[in-house]
């Protein structure tokens, strides 16, 4: 299969749902988990202008060795911030645009048509940002694999609020100033 260099909008005046319950069971026996990671600052900030507002090299090790040898969903501002295909991951791109395209790269028009489109790729479905995807990308989810950043920095992207209580803490590693925390779907 070689990467789409195109794709359809969505419907005009289509939304995401906003509660898990609007949005049909998407995990069956052959479907890929839904993982969303994210570095995730005390405030709920994600994002500075196109770029991660600390620097945290254990934290950028956690997440090549967490999303390695699975398929990345991310949006296209996020894929253009990275600039490049992610090695090792096949890279699906989620944009309204139905002439971008990328070398490398599958394009989808929606997260929900990024995440069938990864049913046919190895490995789980790791969401990766940015803030539009989290939130359209969070009913769906599975797990959630989360850098707790103890900071508070400015920023202009945010982590989507979600209701704690939907979700089950499997795992916690606390480092200086941050933790990995692993989620699951109650």
């Amino acid at each position: 299969m070689t990467p789409a260099t195109g794709s359809t909008a969505p419907a005009e005046g289509s939304t995401p749902p906003r509660h898990a319950e609007e949005t049909p069971d998407l995990v069956t026996p052959r479907r890929r988990r839904v993982v969303l990671v994210a570095a995730v600052a005390d405030n709920g900030v994600i994002g500075l202008g196109g770029d991660i507002p600390w620097h945290l090299p254990e934290d950028l090790r956690h997440f090549r060795a967490t999303t390695q040898g699975h398929t990345v969903l991310m949006g296209r501002r996020t894929y253009e911030s990275i600039g490049h295909p992610l090695p090792y991951r096949t890279n699906v791109v989620v944009t309204r645009d139905p002439q971008w395209s990328a070398d490398g790269v599958f394009v989808a028009p929606g997260v929900e048509e990024g995440i069938e489109r990864a049913q046919d790729f190895e490995g789980d479905v790791m969401v990766i940002g940015g803030g539009h995807v989290y939130v359209a990308a969070m009913p769906l989810a599975t797990d959630q694999v989360i850098t707790e950043v103890h900071m508070s920095p400015e920023g202009d992207t945010y982590y989507p609020d979600y209701d704690r209580s939907a979700w089950r803490e499997t795992r916690r590693e606390e480092r200086d100033g941050y933790a990995f925390v692993w989620l699951e779907r109650v």
